[in-house]
């Protein structure tokens, strides 16, 4: 199973930025996906998940009204479209992919089987 992320880069705040993840080696319609986001000296957190229809989407406080989580199961391809990005968004971001994520853990790491190695987003004011 791998999942490859991309997209990630330099921007200034109140730019946008997709990034794409695109998964090889799994059923990707079965698997809920999410995107997670390390910032520098701080712990990994869910930024925005997206249930294996594309029917269920769910983000992070943090992100709600600027992020959207997307996904084409034919292509086996996930997106997070950021818009209105601010300094605090710069982080490390990564796609993960679990199996039987219930509503309870969606938002954790546990939840997650697969991960792929991350894209740097880098925001300055």
């Amino acid at each position: 199973v791998q999942l490859q992320a991309s997209g990630g880069g330099s921007g200034q705040v109140g730019d946008s930025l997709r990034l794409s993840c695109v998964a090889s080696g799994l059923t990707f319609s079965a698997y809920t996906i999410a995107w997670f986001r390390q910032a520098p000296g701080q712990e990994r957190e869910f930024v925005a998940g997206i249930r294996s229809s594309g029917g269920h989407r769910y983000y992070a406080d943090s992100v709600k009204g600027r992020f959207t989580v997307s996904r084409d199961n034919a292509e086996n391809t996930l997106a997070l479209l950021m818009n209105s990005l601010r300094p605090e968004d710069t982080a490390v971001y990564y796609c993960a992919a679990g199996r039987g994520v219930i509503l309870s853990s969606l938002r954790t790491e546990r939840a997650y089987t697969y991960w792929g190695q991350g894209t740097l987003v880098t925001v300055s004011s």
